[in-house]
């Protein structure tokens, strides 16, 4: 019996596509963060992570990224050795996630994310966006 080797999946999305979708929702995010709209600017910071995370994946797998929003579980598949200052932080991001999506009390969360906090999460996304398309 003859088994014939599996190649890669030829129709996914290019490293290149997913790191300019990135870079496009981290601008994204600084022009949400201009305009005192935190919660978007939030958001967008997770997904300019998550398609970078993509991006690395299909690198790696040269296959499709899984259909995930769960940056931890990105980073155990890529085997990304993480800065534990990076660590904690995409730890965070991921639990932004879902609340930035689907807030349960608007107000509660617009309290929650003022321009500090929020600044603070644009300057570190980018930070980390940076040294993530650098292990390309």
């Amino acid at each position: 019996m003859k088994f014939e080797k599996e190649e890669p999946e030829k129709n996914f999305k290019p490293v290149e596509e997913w790191f300019k979708q990135a870079e496009y929702d981290l601008e994204t995010a600084k022009a949400m963060f201009s305009t005192d709209r935190f919660i978007y600017t939030v958001f967008m910071c997770h997904l300019t992570i998550e398609k970078a995370l993509k991006g690395l994946y299909t690198k790696k797998f040269k296959s499709n990224a899984p259909k995930t929003h769960d940056l931890i579980y990105l980073v155990k598949k890529i085997e990304l050795e993480l800065l534990p200052s990076y660590r904690d932080f995409l730890e965070t991001l991921n639990d932004l996630s879902v609340p930035t999506r689907y807030p349960d009390d608007l107000e509660r969360l617009l309290n929650q994310y003022r321009r500090e906090k929020t600044e603070e999460i644009l300057l570190k996304t980018e930070e980390l966006f940076l040294w993530i398309r650098g292990n390309l």
